[in-house]
Order: structure tokens, then sequence, then C-alpha cells
């Protein structure tokens, strides 16, 4: 084995570099030497920007879809919900929640004594208000012999902080998001993860009442969240009538990317060992891959709303999931037509127009195709994972959101793109992201199967061209980093992409612990 690995490496410049513990390293994460020649070859070379064509706005390439059609739109979803099909709500949950909690770890490690930052003070004289403030009262009690106002009278500020985020407490700075109290309510507090349970059973229950959610952890939390769901997910089962179907999955460590130093050679820990790290939420196209649904939700795990504001954030899941369903109607029709040859001129006409107008694919060269020519483009493009993307109104500066980009086959199409990917020393380029309207919040509906029932396989419509190098250090020293491309960035790249314009409201995410004082998180 490590015989035929070593001749492999003949392709790696400087393999002198690689021992035969490295190789052994490899072997035990399921990285193949391909994948390691690869990314070495990507720092060497970096990445390219993505060309830019046009930001998308409701002018071009983003739908506002008025009331009268989102009528017909919930409609077909929810007789879509009495088929057999499968619908999973996917919630990648690993992230820790440390950089929630970024002041006051800061403040932990300060020689002051006093909360001096507005936002600091905005989190002492608002602490009643935070849903884990009674968790947070019985750990201080218990530890400190004091309850937190009278630690605040004393100002032993940071013993309240050491009760809140480390693990004499309630260990809040090494949990993830998921595992945090999010919001009150009178029958007690829920968790961010209790919370996507209960927005699944309002928008993803079957015929059968059944709620498939499917968590992505990481490898030292997955028991916590399955205790979680254990002791949680029958009160939420009784409460809305449904039966949960709750699984886990972690990102996998054949993902992991190597890091190098300055001279892009590999990096090695202080026990030589080669250094990895995780790829990013890219890698978690890996996790989606593995899924058996023909319809998948995806949410990020702080972005969840309280019970008074979820009808309006359920509305628009729904009428994301309409149109995702509508639109495989018609892709399915054609690709059918296709397939029986029973098909004119007239009718490939139509299926170019939808291509144009409706997925907003553009290209050129089909007006010199010949119709033989033009049935392999139309089906190529039709037959390929369909995603829709809710997209939100920008307040205040533009950040990654929705373009038509030029791929690599010259043809246009949408595309969700980060500011890295677009080349922002091109004065026009610049121009075109200025220019945008609307963000991502990251509110995907994926059709995953093609028209035939069968499950596509995902990993062949990324883009690998897409990921990006990023500096870091480990023990002092600096290290390139190599982040795979983004789940709803270049992994997705060449699946087939619908934009609609959603309400601001559907939007609530928590970066910071102070976030949940925010009206919406109340």
């Amino acid at each position: 084995m490590h015989t035929v690995a070593k001749m492999q490496f003949k392709h790696i410049k400087n393999t002198a570099m690689f021992t035969q513990t490295d190789l052994q390293q490899l072997n035990a994460k399921g990285i193949s030497i391909g994948q390691i020649e690869e990314q070495l070859a990507y720092f060497e070379k970096g990445f390219p920007y993505l060309p830019v064509y046009a930001s998308a706005s409701v002018e071009k390439g983003i739908k506002c879809i008025p009331t009268y059609e989102q009528v017909y739109l919930l409609k077909k979803w929810e007789a879509y919900l009495k088929t057999d099909k499968k619908t999973v709500k996917f919630v990648p949950a690993s992230g820790a929640a440390s950089r929630m909690f970024k002041d006051l770890f800061e403040f932990l490690d300060s020689d002051s004594s006093e909360p001096e930052s507005l936002s600091l003070q905005e989190f002492f004289s608002r602490i009643t208000d935070f849903a884990f403030y009674d968790s947070l009262e019985a750990a201080c009690k218990k530890n400190e012999g004091k309850c937190i106002s009278s630690l605040c009278a004393a100002h032993q500020y940071k013993k309240i902080i050491e009760n809140l985020l480390l693990d004499k407490g309630l260990n809040y700075g090494n949990l993830p998001k998921g595992l945090i109290l999010f919001h009150s309510y009178p029958e007690g507090p829920r968790t961010a993860m209790e919370e996507h349970l209960v927005e699944g059973a309002l928008h993803a229950c079957n015929e059968m009442k059944e709620v498939t959610v499917h968590f992505t952890v990481s490898p030292e939390h997955r028991e916590l969240f399955r205790q979680l769901a254990e002791q949680k997910a029958p009160v939420y089962a009784e409460q809305f009538g449904v039966k949960y179907r709750i699984d886990f999955s972690e990102q996998k460590s054949s993902t992991d990317t190597i890091a190098v130093d300055s001279e892009n050679r590999p990096f090695r820990d202080d026990n030589g060992l080669l250094f990895f790290r995780p790829g990013g939420h890219g890698a978690l196209i890996e996790n989606l891959n593995d899924i058996d649904a023909d319809v998948i939700f995806i949410k990020n795990v702080d972005n969840i709303t309280p019970g008074y504001i979820k009808p309006i954030t359920v509305h628009y899941k729904n009428l994301l999931a309409g149109v995702l369903v509508d639109y495989q109607d018609t892709i399915f029709h054609y690709l059918n037509l296709i397939d029986s040859g029973k098909y004119d001129h007239e009718q490939l006409i139509d299926m170019l127009y939808f291509l144009q107008d409706e997925l907003c694919i553009k290209n050129p060269e089909t007006k010199i195709l010949e119709d033989v020519e033009l049935v392999l483009y139309i089906k190529s493009k039709l037959n390929r994972p369909l995603r829709v993307c809710g997209m939100v109104r920008i307040q205040g500066e533009p950040g990654g959101g929705p373009f038509l980009a030029v791929n690599a086959d010259h043809t246009v199409s949408p595309q969700i793109l980060e500011s890295s990917q677009i080349d922002l020393n091109d004065p026009g380029k610049r121009r075109l992201f200025k220019q945008g309207t609307h963000f991502n919040p990251v509110d995907l509906v994926c059709g995953v199967k093609n028209y035939k029932g069968e499950k596509f396989d995902l990993l062949r419509h990324v883009d690998k061209n897409t990921g990006f190098i990023s500096l870091k250090s480990k023990n002092g020293k600096e290290l390139k980093a190599l982040e795979l491309p983004g789940l709803w960035n270049g992994a997705m790249s060449d699946w087939n992409t619908v934009f609609v314009e959603i309400p601001i409201e559907t939007f609530n995410p928590v970066k910071t612990v102070n976030d949940l004082l925010r009206e919406e998180h109340q």
C-alpha cells in the first residue's frame, strides 16, 4: 500500500519531504495522494477570480413573487408534502460559539475589572433578558455562593463571565451555537437546536406526520446533541403532533486540507506531523451528498427566530419550496420530452427560452446550433441539481450575494459569490459588486434527484477553482490554509439556481451574544 503511494508521489515536487509516517497519516485520514497533489498545486498557483457579468437584481435575475402567485406555489408545496417524496431539513451546526462571546473573552483576559465597552455594558445591564439567565444564576449560586445581582454589586463581573463561558459553569465558550439557550418561553427556554426542530415541524412535515432533521456536528459535541434530541424531541413531537427522525453527521476527516508554510511546503506541528485544517463549510457537500432525500432545506443553525416571528419564516420557507417544485415540474417535463424524441423545433425554442428567461442561463452560441446540438446543450443544462435561494435586500454595505457569473464553458448563470471570489481591484468588477441590491442569508431549498428519480452525485457539480487561501497561525507560527469551495458558493456552482426575494424579517442570525437582545430574539 505504501509502495504504491510512494510511486504516486512522483508527480509532486520535493517528494523527499514526505515520509512513511506522512503516508500513514494520509491513509488514516482517508486522503489520497492525488488530493494532496491538487491542494499543493493550488497553494502554488492560487485561485482565479470568477468573471462577473452582472449583479443580480429584481430587474435581472431575482424573482419578486406577487401575492396571487404565492397562493398557487404554496398549494403546490402542500400537495408535494402529501406524496411519497422525502424532505429533509439540513442544519450545519458544528460551528463553535466562541466567536459569539469574543468581547466577553477579551474582558476576561484583560486587566480591567469594570465593563467599559458599550457591548459589555449592554450585556450586564440587560443580563436578565437572556434566555440562559436562570441557568447562569444557578451556576453562580453553586460556584460563587452569590446570585448575579450580588456579584454585580460587588463588581465581580468576571466571576459571572467565568460561570457563563468556562466548564465550571455553563461552558458556553466551548459549546456550539446549537446547544446555546436562545429564546425564552413561559414553559422554559429553547436552544437553537430546539428551534430548528420546531421550525421543521411547521414547514417540512409529510403526510405521515414525519419530520426529518439532519444536523452536522463536531465529534466532541455529537453526544451532547444526541442527548438533547432524546430529551426534547418527544416534547415537541407531542406539542405539534409529529414524529421526528433526527440524525447527525460529522465533517469527514478526508475533507481536511493540508496547511503550508510561506514557501508552500507542508506545515508540520511540534511533533513533526503534517498539519491539516478543516476544509470549511464547503466540506459539507460530502454530508449533503450522503443524504437520501428528494428535497433538502438548508439553513444555518444561528439564523432562527422565536415562536411569534416563525409564521413569516415558515411562509417563505414554504414559498421557496413551492417554487422549487414548480420549476422541477417544468424541467422534468422537458427532459422526458427530449427522451421520448417526440418534440419539434418550436418546443426546443420553448425550452431554450425557459433556460434563458427562467433559469437566467445565457449562451449566445445557441443561435448557431443545429437542432441535434441544441438538444444536447439543453439536456446538459437542465439535467442537474436545482436550488431555490432566498435573497434579502441589502441594508448597509454589500457583501456576498447573488450575481450572474461567467462559467468555464462561457455561459452565464446565477451564482452566489463571496467578495473574495471577485477581483475588486478591477474598477468594473468593483462597480458591479457595489451595485448589488441583495445578499445571501443562506436560506436554500434543494432538489437533488433527477427526472428519473435518481440521486445526483453532488460532488460532480463542484467548481474546485472557487476555493481560497487564508493566513492563519499555529503555536505562533504563520501558515497558509486552504478552504474548499463554500457549500452554497463553489460547491453548488454547477447547479441550476433560482433567486427569490424574501423579506429581511426572515433573517435573524446570532453572530454575537448581544444579538440575542435584539427585539427579534426576545
